[in-house]
Parts: structure tokens; sequence; C-alpha cells
């Protein structure tokens, strides 16, 4: 594959099914009716990118069963390139239920048994020219808790650090993701974050996990610990006290966008599929930064995740208008 023909935005880790109630404010046991719609965050990033103009594609996989009929019917309307999500006969696709009690309390339940296929991507399956072709290879924590996606993704990450010596891939993002149900303790996950972030450009991750990944949760600090590791920025995200970027020479501060939040799960996806924009557009830093703020902060206004995505419009004319959401 040539250059010039890679994605603009090649995403790699979970998709899935939400269910999510239609109800707000009252546990499951009360719910009698559920949206469906697609989820996983790195389908909802792809999903994210596109709705900005952006050629984005995803590495996953689903059971082959109706659930994962309908990941690759939805990621198609949405705009993403289902071809590299495979099926796995034995395994169903994940399906995932929250509660929403706004403005932040939102339990994420996951049913991901026995094993979630997208931890069976394997490392001879990958496309690698596609992988080091992609202006923005993104990928997640979750995806290195077990074999044999772990493998499989190193396997990615080390074509990438090839592809950026012979054909200058550009963005090689590490979303920290940190859920704790995924692995069998915490300094597991820093160590193959650790090792994760040596083939890393850029690094996105709230507090949290940025103290699993570096073991700070000070902002400040996990974002000169992440520049210490190699990577290019450190973007670290403190929900109602806003964002702080930083590279070797910069250091940006964004406050909050105001929003009426609804359901804030999908709040961070939408933030990184506009920093994938923005970084592709080669905006400064500061508008990058405004720019994926206020679109992480529209999806928090909305109920469901990846058709909450908005548009670049969408997002320009509350930066033009200062409006709240």
């Amino acid at each position: 594959m040539d250059r010039t023909d890679g994605h603009d935005v090649l995403c790699m880790g979970r998709v899935g099914v939400d269910l999510y109630p239609l109800r707000t404010g009252i546990g499951l046991e009360d719910v009698d009716t559920f949206g469906k719609y697609l989820g996983g965050s790195a389908g909802n990033v792809a999903v994210a990118a596109a709705r900005h103009g952006r050629a984005a594609a995803l590495i996953s996989r689903t059971g082959d069963d109706p659930f994962g009929r309908y990941v690759h019917r939805a990621l198609r309307e949405l705009g993403v390139d289902d071809r590299f999500v495979t099926p796995v006969g034995h395994l169903p696709t994940p399906v995932t239920f929250c509660e929403i009690f706004p403005p932040d309390e939102f339990p994420l339940y996951f049913y991901r048994f026995p094993k979630a296929p997208d931890l069976e991507i394997h490392g001879d399956e990958l496309d690698l020219d596609a992988v080091r072709a992609a202006h923005v290879f993104w990928f997640t924590g979750t995806g290195l808790s077990v074999e044999p996606s772990r493998s499989a993704h190193l396997t990615a990450l080390s074509a990438r650090d090839r592809g950026r010596s012979v054909a200058g891939a550009a963005f090689t993002v590490f979303d920290l993701d940190y859920r704790p149900m995924f692995w069998d303790s915490q300094q597991h996950a820093r160590d193959e974050c650790g090792a994760a972030l040596q083939h890393a450009t850029v690094a996105v991750g709230n507090r949290e996990e940025c103290e699993t990944a570096v073991g700070e949760s000070d902002p400040s600090r996990a974002a000169d610990a992440l520049l210490e590791r190699g990577v290019d920025l450190a973007i670290v995200k403190q929900g109602p006290k806003g964002v702080l970027a930083r590279t070797a020479e910069e250091s940006v501060e964004v406050a909050p966008f105001p929003v009426e939040v609804v359901n804030g799960l999908g709040a961070g996806d939408g933030f990184g599929g506009a920093l994938c924009h923005g970084l592709l557009a080669g905006w400064d830093l500061e508008q990058v930064v405004r720019f994926a703020n206020v679109a992480g902060a529209i999806v928090a206004s909305r109920l469901e995740c990846s058709t909450a995505m908005p548009t670049t419009a969408e997002v320009q004319a509350l930066l033009t208008g200062a409006t709240h959401v």
C-alpha cells in the first residue's frame, strides 16, 4: 500500500454493542426500554474521526452472530471502513449496559464473557501495510491486557516504528484507557503500558489512567512523565477541571466547556476523534485541544456514544459562538 493510500485514522481495539437505558436516574433493575448503539472505545473514536470527514477504519473482531452483523452495518453506516473487523466463531459479540445518573455517575456493566472477540486479534492476521500507511494509528490500553491481543498490538507498533523511518508515518496515539476489570493487577497494566509508550508519539488519558501508566496522577507531573517516556505530546484529561496538553516546548491548559451532562461515557472518544482531526489538520496545539474539548462536551450532552459524535460544523459553531450546549 502506497503512503498516500493510507487511512487518515486507523483504530485498533474494542468494539461491541451498547444497550443504554432510555430512562435516566434509575437503576437497571427498573429500566424497561433500551436503545441499541454501536459501542467500544476504538470503534467510537473511528466513528468520531469519520464525522469530521476523515477516512477512518477499525481493526477489531466480533462474534459470528446477529450483534456482530449489526456492528458491521453500523460501522459502514457511520462512515468507518470495516474490512479489518473479522468474526470469531466461538465467542459472542460483547454487550455493554450502563446506568445513567447525571451529571457524574455512569456505572458500566461489561458482558465480555468468556472472552471478548476483540482480544482475539492475532498479529499474523494484521495488514501491516495498512498499519504503516495510516496517518494516525490509534490503540488502547485494554488491547494490551491479554494474549494474543497484546502481541498483535506490539506487532502493529513495531510496524509503525519501521514505517516512521521509511514512510513518514505521522501519529501513533496511545489511548491509555485503563479499565481495572480487564486486568489481573494495576502493576501488570503499568508494565505493559510502559512498554507500549516507547512506540507512541501521543499519549492521552485521564488522571487515573496516567497514574496507572506512569505512576503520577498530578496532571503536570503526569504530563512530564509521559514526555520522559518518549512521546511528543502528552494530554491529561481532568474532567470538570479541563485538559492539560504538553510538548517539550509548549504547555496548554483548556478550561472545560459548560454543558448539561446527559451521559459522560462517550465524551473521551468524541475528544479522541476530534484530536485526530486537529492533528491531521496541522492546527496549533491550543486550537487542537479546544476543538477536541468541545467535541467531547457535545457527546456528554447526548444519550448515546457513537451516533452522538458531532460534525466539524457543530463543533466550530459552538467555538465561534461560545454557545453552551
